[in-house]
């Protein structure tokens, strides 16, 4: 199967890091590219800043299908008072598509977009809602900053996305300032955090930043950019930097410590599971516990990390790195490592 090319409108933005690593040059298999938004279902606004919304991004997202944005020429701020939810049952593909001029804003008080298969309010669309092929997320060339899910007692984590269910992935996507709560063992990804993708085929991370920069980083308790459970995960040509992992004491919490503070940048847990990181860097990500950049837990000893032609350097803190700087795992745990630098 051929390789595609992504076309990537925020490599040099107006404003804050560009999306991606600017070096990565590793192959982008067709299911982790763009979807084709050409024939769009719904058009956020009518030309003017004013007109995109948080009830419209609510609205349209509520309906599914393919949203765009028509804000005006100029980068737009859209403030969300609310997350933006998916329905279940309103539409099997749901991609958002920001044209690289939207960053949709949590003002730093709610998550900003929410997908759970397993969430009756959302609709039950199978009697398997744990393990289904719909609905398939998408959001690319868009900026999400200022999440914030600490007020989230339920679903907890993921700061500016939550999703459990179906397909997930990000193309040519920036990641700021991004919080969810920030002590606990079995809490986290400051800025996504995912649950029971479909036959745990990959997330895909393509052109992506988490941070980028000094003041520009996300954070949780447990990975500081992304978190889950049993997910497996496929991150491409993208930068993870200046993350934090703000928990004390691990998981399980060591006495007398609220637990947390693994995985700077990435934290994966569960069963049965891959990291594959190609064309990436992760640098300057910080934690407390475990794994500055990667904490790759697999209960049962199954799974594998695969690491090529990417830089993980220069990240801060933490102990147990049995095989190499900065990543947290089992011993036995498969890991092949080409053509990069891990110091």
């Amino acid at each position: 199967m051929e390789n595609v090319a992504v076309f990537n409108p925020l490599v040099n933005p107006e404003n804050g890091p560009g999306a991606g690593n600017p070096e990565g040059d590793s192959p982008i298999p067709p299911e982790a590219g763009l979807e084709d938004v050409t024939n769009s279902d719904t058009i956020i606004g009518d030309g003017t800043p004013e007109s995109c919304d948080c009830d419209a991004v609510v609205d349209a997202v509520a309906l599914g299908g393919k949203i765009t944005f028509n804000c005006g020429p100029d980068p737009v701020n859209i403030l969300m008072n609310r997350p933006a939810k998916v329905v279940n049952a309103a539409n099997t593909e749901v991609v958002i598509d920001g044209g690289g001029l939207v960053t949709l804003t949590g003002g730093g008080t709610t998550r900003i977009l929410y997908m759970n298969t397993c969430d009756q309010d959302q609709g039950w669309t199978t009697d398997h809602c744990q393990n289904q092929d719909h609905p398939r997320l998408t959001v690319q060339n868009l900026t999400f900053a200022d999440g914030n899910s600490t007020n989230e007692t339920i679903y907890d984590g993921g700061g500016a996305i939550w999703v459990r269910g179906g397909r997930f992935k990000a193309v040519n996507c920036r990641f700021f300032n991004n919080i969810c709560s920030s002590l606990g063992p079995d809490v986290g990804g400051g800025a996504i955090r995912v649950f029971s993708q479909f036959n745990n085929l990959p997330v895909y991370i393509v052109n992506s930043t988490f941070g980028g920069a000094a003041g520009y980083g996300n954070s949780g308790s447990n990975g500081g950019a992304i978190s889950s459970i049993g997910v497996s995960w496929t991150i491409i040509n993208s930068l993870f930097s200046h993350n934090t992992a703000t928990g004390n004491g691990a998981n399980p919490a060591q006495e007398g410590t609220p637990g947390g503070g693994s995985g700077g940048a990435i934290y994966n847990d569960g069963n049965t599971m891959t990291l594959t990181v190609l064309g990436s860097i992760l640098q300057q990500n910080e934690v407390n516990a475990h794994g500055s950049s990667i904490f790759f837990v697999s209960n049962d000893h199954s799974g594998n990390i695969r690491i090529d032609n990417s830089t993980i350097i220069d990240n801060i803190g933490g102990s147990w790195y049995p095989v190499y700087p900065s990543i947290s795992m089992h011993a036995d745990t498969g890991i092949e490592v080409t053509n990069s630098l891990i110091e």
